[in-house]
Protein backbone atom coordinates (compact mmCIF):
# COMPACT_ATOMS: atom_id res chain seq x y z
CA UNK A 1 0.00 0.00 0.00
CA UNK A 2 1.58 3.31 -1.03
CA UNK A 3 1.22 6.92 -0.11
CA UNK A 4 2.59 9.65 -2.41
CA UNK A 5 6.10 10.65 -1.45
CA UNK A 6 9.27 12.10 -2.89
CA UNK A 7 10.96 10.19 -5.70
CA UNK A 8 13.97 9.58 -3.43
CA UNK A 9 13.94 7.24 -0.46
CA UNK A 10 13.67 9.03 2.86
CA UNK A 11 16.63 9.09 5.20
CA UNK A 12 15.90 9.14 8.91
CA UNK A 13 18.61 10.83 10.96
CA UNK A 14 16.45 11.69 13.98
CA UNK A 15 13.38 10.35 15.74
CA UNK A 16 10.96 11.27 18.50
CA UNK A 17 9.52 8.48 20.65
CA UNK A 18 6.32 9.35 22.53
CA UNK A 19 5.49 6.79 25.21
CA UNK A 20 4.91 7.01 28.95
CA UNK A 21 6.95 3.89 29.78
CA UNK A 22 10.65 4.82 30.20
CA UNK A 23 11.92 1.27 29.80
CA UNK A 24 10.09 0.87 26.51
CA UNK A 25 11.48 4.20 25.30
CA UNK A 26 15.00 3.03 26.12
CA UNK A 27 14.51 -0.31 24.39
CA UNK A 28 12.96 1.30 21.32
CA UNK A 29 15.75 3.87 21.14
CA UNK A 30 18.29 1.07 20.98
CA UNK A 31 16.21 -0.73 18.37
CA UNK A 32 15.96 2.32 16.11
CA UNK A 33 19.69 2.86 16.41
CA UNK A 34 20.41 -0.74 15.52
CA UNK A 35 17.98 -1.29 12.64
CA UNK A 36 17.90 2.20 11.11
CA UNK A 37 21.12 3.83 12.28
CA UNK A 38 19.10 6.67 13.83
CA UNK A 39 21.38 8.42 16.32
CA UNK A 40 19.50 11.57 17.32
CA UNK A 41 16.60 10.23 19.36
CA UNK A 42 14.48 12.23 21.80
CA UNK A 43 11.71 10.86 24.01
CA UNK A 44 8.58 12.32 25.60
CA UNK A 45 6.20 10.78 28.13
CA UNK A 46 3.09 12.49 26.80
CA UNK A 47 1.80 14.43 23.82
CA UNK A 48 2.12 17.83 25.49
CA UNK A 49 5.83 17.34 26.13
CA UNK A 50 6.33 15.96 22.63
CA UNK A 51 4.69 18.95 20.96
CA UNK A 52 6.64 21.32 23.22
CA UNK A 53 9.87 19.61 22.20
CA UNK A 54 9.04 20.16 18.55
CA UNK A 55 8.01 23.73 19.30
CA UNK A 56 11.41 24.48 20.80
CA UNK A 57 13.20 23.46 17.63
CA UNK A 58 13.62 19.68 17.54
CA UNK A 59 12.69 18.51 14.04
CA UNK A 60 12.53 14.71 13.94
CA UNK A 61 12.52 12.83 10.66
CA UNK A 62 10.28 10.16 12.20
CA UNK A 63 7.84 9.98 15.11
CA UNK A 64 7.03 6.77 16.95
CA UNK A 65 3.80 7.27 18.90
CA UNK A 66 1.92 5.24 21.48
CA UNK A 67 -1.83 5.79 21.18
CA UNK A 68 -2.61 5.27 24.85
CA UNK A 69 -1.06 8.40 26.33
CA UNK A 70 -2.20 10.05 29.58
CA UNK A 71 -3.12 13.39 27.99
CA UNK A 72 -4.99 12.37 24.83
CA UNK A 73 -8.27 10.73 23.98
CA UNK A 74 -8.48 8.22 21.16
CA UNK A 75 -6.89 9.23 17.87
CA UNK A 76 -6.59 12.90 18.79
CA UNK A 77 -2.91 12.53 19.65
CA UNK A 78 -2.09 10.95 16.32
CA UNK A 79 -3.89 13.65 14.36
CA UNK A 80 -2.26 16.49 16.29
CA UNK A 81 1.20 14.97 16.06
CA UNK A 82 0.89 14.24 12.35
CA UNK A 83 -0.14 17.83 11.63
CA UNK A 84 2.53 19.33 13.87
CA UNK A 85 5.53 17.24 12.83
CA UNK A 86 4.65 16.83 9.13
CA UNK A 87 6.78 13.67 9.03
CA UNK A 88 5.89 9.96 9.03
CA UNK A 89 4.26 8.84 12.28
CA UNK A 90 4.49 5.18 13.24
CA UNK A 91 1.97 4.02 15.81
CA UNK A 92 3.22 1.47 18.32
CA UNK A 93 0.54 0.00 20.55
CA UNK A 94 -0.36 -3.10 22.50
CA UNK A 95 -3.92 -2.66 21.19
CA UNK A 96 -3.34 -4.41 17.89
CA UNK A 97 -6.24 -5.76 15.89
CA UNK A 98 -7.44 -5.05 12.38
CA UNK A 99 -9.97 -2.46 13.53
CA UNK A 100 -7.51 -0.44 15.60
CA UNK A 101 -4.82 -0.65 12.93
CA UNK A 102 -7.21 0.42 10.18
CA UNK A 103 -8.42 3.37 12.26
CA UNK A 104 -4.87 4.63 12.84
CA UNK A 105 -3.95 4.36 9.17
CA UNK A 106 -7.12 6.20 8.11
CA UNK A 107 -6.27 8.90 10.66
CA UNK A 108 -2.93 9.48 8.95
CA UNK A 109 -0.36 7.08 10.43
CA UNK A 110 2.37 5.88 8.08
CA UNK A 111 2.52 2.51 9.79
CA UNK A 112 1.52 0.38 12.75
CA UNK A 113 3.77 -1.92 14.77
CA UNK A 114 2.36 -4.00 17.64
CA UNK A 115 4.15 -3.18 20.88
CA UNK A 116 6.95 -5.55 21.85
CA UNK A 117 7.34 -6.77 18.26
CA UNK A 118 10.68 -8.33 17.42
CA UNK A 119 13.45 -6.13 16.08
CA UNK A 120 12.93 -7.53 12.57
CA UNK A 121 9.42 -6.08 12.46
CA UNK A 122 10.66 -2.60 13.34
CA UNK A 123 13.35 -2.95 10.71
CA UNK A 124 10.77 -3.91 8.07
CA UNK A 125 8.55 -1.00 9.11
CA UNK A 126 11.33 1.59 8.81
CA UNK A 127 12.44 0.22 5.44
CA UNK A 128 8.88 0.26 4.09
CA UNK A 129 8.16 3.80 5.29
CA UNK A 130 11.46 5.05 3.87
CA UNK A 131 10.26 3.83 0.48
CA UNK A 132 6.96 5.69 0.79
CA UNK A 133 4.79 2.72 1.73
CA UNK A 134 2.32 2.35 4.58
CA UNK A 135 3.44 -0.47 6.86
CA UNK A 136 1.09 -3.06 8.31
CA UNK A 137 2.68 -6.23 9.76
CA UNK A 138 2.06 -9.64 8.24
CA UNK A 139 -1.12 -11.26 9.49
CA UNK A 140 -3.06 -8.01 9.69
CA UNK A 141 -5.31 -6.51 7.03
CA UNK A 142 -6.80 -3.07 6.53
CA UNK A 143 -10.57 -3.24 6.71
CA UNK A 144 -12.84 -1.62 4.17
CA UNK A 145 -15.34 1.02 5.18
CA UNK A 146 -18.14 -1.46 5.74
CA UNK A 147 -16.02 -3.59 8.08
CA UNK A 148 -14.49 -0.75 10.07
CA UNK A 149 -17.45 -0.13 12.36
CA UNK A 150 -20.42 2.11 12.04
CA UNK A 151 -21.09 3.20 8.45
CA UNK A 152 -19.92 6.71 9.28
CA UNK A 153 -16.74 5.88 11.16
CA UNK A 154 -14.38 5.74 8.20
CA UNK A 155 -15.69 9.07 6.93
CA UNK A 156 -15.39 10.59 10.41
CA UNK A 157 -11.74 9.57 10.65
CA UNK A 158 -11.06 11.14 7.26
CA UNK A 159 -12.71 14.40 8.34
CA UNK A 160 -10.85 14.52 11.66
CA UNK A 161 -7.57 13.98 9.83
CA UNK A 162 -8.10 17.30 8.00
CA UNK A 163 -7.98 19.31 11.24
CA UNK A 164 -4.87 21.34 11.97
CA UNK A 165 -3.07 20.78 15.26
CA UNK A 166 -4.66 23.87 16.79
CA UNK A 167 -8.11 22.85 15.60
CA UNK A 168 -7.68 19.34 16.99
CA UNK A 169 -6.59 20.78 20.34
CA UNK A 170 -9.61 23.10 20.41
CA UNK A 171 -11.93 20.22 19.56
CA UNK A 172 -10.44 18.24 22.45
CA UNK A 173 -11.14 21.15 24.81
CA UNK A 174 -14.69 21.44 23.46
CA UNK A 175 -15.14 17.74 24.22
CA UNK A 176 -14.05 18.52 27.79
CA UNK A 177 -16.94 20.96 28.01
CA UNK A 178 -14.96 24.19 27.92
CA UNK A 179 -16.42 27.42 26.56
CA UNK A 180 -14.72 29.67 24.03
CA UNK A 181 -13.53 32.06 26.75
CA UNK A 182 -11.95 29.19 28.71
CA UNK A 183 -10.32 27.78 25.58
CA UNK A 184 -8.91 31.20 24.72
CA UNK A 185 -7.40 31.43 28.20
CA UNK A 186 -5.93 27.91 28.08
CA UNK A 187 -4.33 28.45 24.67
CA UNK A 188 -3.41 32.10 25.21
CA UNK A 189 -5.23 33.28 22.10
CA UNK A 190 -8.04 35.72 21.46
CA UNK A 191 -11.62 34.56 21.90
CA UNK A 192 -12.38 35.72 18.35
CA UNK A 193 -9.61 33.39 17.14
CA UNK A 194 -11.22 30.52 19.00
CA UNK A 195 -14.58 31.31 17.40
CA UNK A 196 -12.96 31.31 13.95
CA UNK A 197 -11.37 27.93 14.65
CA UNK A 198 -14.66 26.50 15.92
CA UNK A 199 -16.37 27.63 12.73
CA UNK A 200 -13.64 25.99 10.66
CA UNK A 201 -13.86 22.79 12.71
CA UNK A 202 -17.61 22.52 12.19
CA UNK A 203 -17.19 23.16 8.47
CA UNK A 204 -14.53 20.46 8.11
CA UNK A 205 -16.57 17.97 10.13
CA UNK A 206 -19.76 18.81 8.26
CA UNK A 207 -21.77 19.64 11.38
CA UNK A 208 -23.92 22.55 12.48
CA UNK A 209 -23.20 22.73 16.20
CA UNK A 210 -20.57 22.14 18.86
CA UNK A 211 -22.65 19.27 20.22
CA UNK A 212 -22.58 17.49 16.87
CA UNK A 213 -18.82 18.04 16.68
CA UNK A 214 -18.38 16.42 20.09
CA UNK A 215 -20.51 13.45 19.09
CA UNK A 216 -18.44 12.92 15.94
CA UNK A 217 -15.19 13.16 17.90
CA UNK A 218 -16.41 10.61 20.41
CA UNK A 219 -17.53 8.31 17.59
CA UNK A 220 -13.89 8.05 16.52
CA UNK A 221 -12.50 7.64 20.05
CA UNK A 222 -10.55 4.67 21.35
CA UNK A 223 -13.53 3.37 23.30
CA UNK A 224 -15.66 3.35 20.17
CA UNK A 225 -13.04 1.38 18.25
CA UNK A 226 -12.60 -1.12 21.07
CA UNK A 227 -16.31 -1.68 21.65
CA UNK A 228 -16.75 -2.69 18.03
CA UNK A 229 -13.84 -5.11 17.73
CA UNK A 230 -14.51 -8.01 15.43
Amino acid sequence: MERPTDSHERIFHSALIVDDHPLFCDALSMTLGAVANIRDIQTAANLTDALSLIGTGFSPDLVVLDLNLPDVDGLDGLIRMRNTASVPVVVVSSMADNRVITSTIKAGASGFVPKHSKREIFSAAIKSIRQGHIFVPDGFVLLDDGQLGTPMQSDILARLATLTNQQARILQLICEGKLNKQIAYDLTIAETTVKAHVTAIMRKLGVQSRTQAVLLAKEASFSSVLQERA
